[in-house]
């Protein structure tokens, strides 16, 4: 039943996510094992979506380190526990309850001693902004006890580059770049100190170059450059390249406004689901406090109560007129979707 749970709801976020992006863009999948012990390495702009992208593209089903806050109520407990999410404790939870990761930690280590995935996002909080910022040795620490503990364990580092042209616009264009593979055994236990600090070095510059890095000095001023000139952040290595060649390998590209059937199509959509609508307009995005959730709260507003709405329009239509009405409405509505996002 749990496989069964999994696939269903992984299948329904892909769905989801299809709808909700314009262009989706997955490079070096292939690269990763399916049956080995793997630890993703994943920058973090975009909360919760960060994940969802890893968890729905990476083939596996993957473990999720995730802050202890959101597990706050019950029942949102036990639904994201099923979702092979464990709760991480920081400071700001109370210095109590930082004794509880040793659980979260070893829990991870038997995991990975069993050849699962586990996903961490290693800066250790989200962040809108467009560069790797320094990594936390929480990933180390959980190295380093599986090896101590399961010494014949072999654990495949496997960095990811998540990429947004504009990580609060919908339908915004993404990229997943997944590094090259970095296995590692309980060879590395000795040294432990000077090895935690070279691990730490080798997934940040990869990081670096997985995803679009302005340097802090400056960076207001380098990212109203890139803007201006339009880059394609979902192409990382051009924008780097870009930055590091001091704007001369920049390549200008033209705004293209939304043609006529996008913002017509648009319109009508909003018209067609105008309850959603109007919940994500007045109710749910006055109350986020931290835009980096803004894409988030959207999507979960996609997936929840814009089906549920569609439903019982069909339900109504099926009443008041006959159930080919109703089909017809969800045609119209999905094909609305496409043209709004896709073009």
């Amino acid at each position: 039943m749990r496989q069964l749970w999994l696939y269903s709801i992984r299948a329904y976020l892909r769905l989801g996510l299809f709808f909700y992006f314009k262009k989706i863009e997955v490079k070096y999948a292939d690269r990763i094992p399916k049956n080995e012990a793997v630890l993703f390495l994943g920058n973090h702009q975009n909360a919760l979506l960060d994940a969802l992208l890893i968890a729905t593209k990476n083939g596996r089903f993957s473990y999720f380190l995730t802050r202890a806050s959101v597990f706050n109520k019950p029942i949102v407990s036990a639904i994201l526990k099923s979702l092979l999410m464990l709760p991480v404790y920081r400071i700001r939870d109370g210095w109590s309850n930082l004794t509880k990761n040793n659980s979260v930690f070893s829990k991870s280590s038997k995991l990975l001693s069993n050849k699962h995935a586990i996903v961490i996002f290693p800066e250790g909080s989200h962040n809108l902004k467009r560069t790797v910022r320094p990594l936390s040795k929480g990933f180390t620490r959980i190295i380093f006890e599986t090896l101590e503990q399961y010494p014949n364990t072999k654990i495949h580092l496997i960095p990811v580059g998540l990429n947004f042209q504009n990580a609060t616009q919908f339908a915004d264009s993404t990229l997943i770049n997944f590094g090259n593979i970095i296995e590692i055994d309980s060879g590395i236990i000795t040294e432990k100190s000077k090895n935690v600090l070279e691990l730490k070095a080798i997934i940040f510059e990869q990081l670096t170059q997985l995803t679009t890095h302005i340097p802090s000095e400056n960076y207001e001023t380098t990212l109203k450059v890139l803007e201006d000139l339009n880059v394609d952040f979902t192409k990382p290595e051009d924008v780097n390249r870009c930055i590091k060649s001091d704007f001369k390998t920049c390549i200008k590209v033209e705004t293209v406004k939304p043609n006529l059937i996008k913002r017509l199509s648009k319109i009508l959509l909003i018209i067609s689901l105008f309850i959603p609508y109007i919940i994500w307009k007045k109710i749910a995005q006055p109350k986020i406090t931290e835009i980096e959730f803004t894409s988030t709260f959207r999507f979960a507003i996609a997936i929840s109560l814009v089906p549920i709405f569609i439903l019982v329009v069909m339900l109504i239509l099926s009443l008041v007129f006959q159930f080919q009405i109703a089909l017809l409405y969800v045609i119209i509505v999905t094909i609305l979707a496409l043209l709004s996002v896709k073009l």
